[in-house]
């Protein structure tokens, strides 16, 4: 990386796993953050990953190359008119938020297109914070750079070299295109996944028979229910146009769904199954997409301990490299309980011949 000197407004999960990663990647780079919380940023710089800790906004940030600006997205925008007289000739200042239209708009209002690159590092986790954070955690994570009108190609590629350093997928997105899409694969699902657990906690029984069986697939789809209130209440209502666009696509779908059910259209039943199977199997469970192919199956292996370990120990006998190996949490759509991952096709037919061979069962 050519920037040397990177600032921080806001050291949670994904900023401080921007500055973990910058670190991991070039150890010279000085890293500066400021943020309310006095003792996150003590123990930044206690971990090495903060060199300097700013008591607010002021002249340090015009030492500055890149500016993030990683604080919940209603109040990213805030900052723009403390930060501006501070950027030095050449600056970025970028930010991080889940949604753009607002602060795209208001960088528009201030004039300040010239020096401001959106971002969006599409990862995270159910837990929040520094304290969570990681080097790794965008690790094959689509990083979104939304350009202004005025951002020059050169901007671009300065953000685009943050996004690789950390091991990111960077993608060049019009920032109203970046909202109506995550609204739908991302915003819309956090709404839906909540409203059917409160569904099932609605109309449970005394017994609670609902929860009980909701460790299965229930709690695999409905997982993104359990992220952070506050997080998601800003989310959803600075994107709240383009959700309500897709949502209300969806409840005619739902109503669609409740009229086949009714007049027992037994072919539209099955082709709704058909078509979004058929759809689905088109996704990656790896971040670049469908166009990159995933060489994997899952395996049925008892859970007991050591039963992960003699399957690789097989596979390395044989000289077969693993890419990625984890568990499935649910059992519900007949695959194995162990999901192995492979560098290339032929790895993946060889593990399966030689897992078969010592009567394992394999499926897709």
């Amino acid at each position: 990386m050519k920037e040397q000197v990177i600032g921080f407004i806001g050291l949670g999960l994904i900023g401080g796993s921007i500055a973990r990663g910058l670190k991991r990647a070039d150890t010279n780079v000085t890293i500066m953050a400021y943020m309310r919380t006095r003792s996150t940023l003590e123990k930044a710089k206690e971990d090495g990953i903060v060199d300097v800790i700013l008591n607010g906004i002021d002249e340090s940030l015009s030492r500055c190359d890149i500016i993030f600006l990683c604080t919940p997205v209603e109040y990213n925008a805030s900052y723009l008119q403390k930060i501006r007289p501070l950027l030095k000739p050449g600056a970025i200042l970028t930010d991080v938020g889940s949604t753009k239209t607002n602060i795209h708009k208001t960088v528009t209002e201030m004039d300040m297109e010239e020096v401001f690159v959106g971002g969006h590092p599409m990862a995270g986790s159910e837990n929040t914070g520094y304290e969570n954070s990681t080097d790794h955690l965008l690790e094959k994570a689509y990083y979104i750079i939304t350009p202004t009108a005025k951002t020059s190609p050169l901007q671009i590629e300065r953000i685009r070299r943050i996004a690789l350093a950390i091991g990111a997928i960077p993608m060049v997105l019009d920032y109203t295109e970046h909202d109506y899409s995550v609204a739908a694969i991302s915003h819309l699902p956090h709404l839906v996944a909540s409203s059917l657990v409160n569904l099932v906690r609605d109309n449970d029984n005394k017994e609670e028979i609902m929860r009980q069986l909701a460790a299965g697939g229930f709690k695999d789809i409905t997982r993104i229910a359990s992220s952070s209130p506050v997080m998601w209440e800003q989310i959803c209502m600075t994107n709240r146009e383009n959700i309500k666009v897709l949502l209300r696509k969806y409840i005619e779908s739902l109503e669609q769904v409740y009229s086949d059910l009714e007049n027992h259209d037994n072919t539209a039943i099955h082709r709704l199954f058909e078509e979004s199977g058929a759809y689905r199997s088109t996704f990656s469970s790896q971040s670049r997409g469908p166009m990159i192919p995933e060489y994997s199956f899952s395996v049925d292996i008892v859970d007991e301990p050591g039963s992960i370990s003699i399957l690789s120990a097989i596979l390395a006998a044989k000289g077969i490299g693993i890419k990625d190996i984890g568990l499935n949490h649910s059992r519900e759509y007949g695959e194995g309980t162990l999901r192995v991952c492979f560098y290339d096709e032929n790895s993946r037919k060889t593990a399966a011949d030689v897992l078969k061979k010592h009567n394992y069962t394999l499926s897709k």
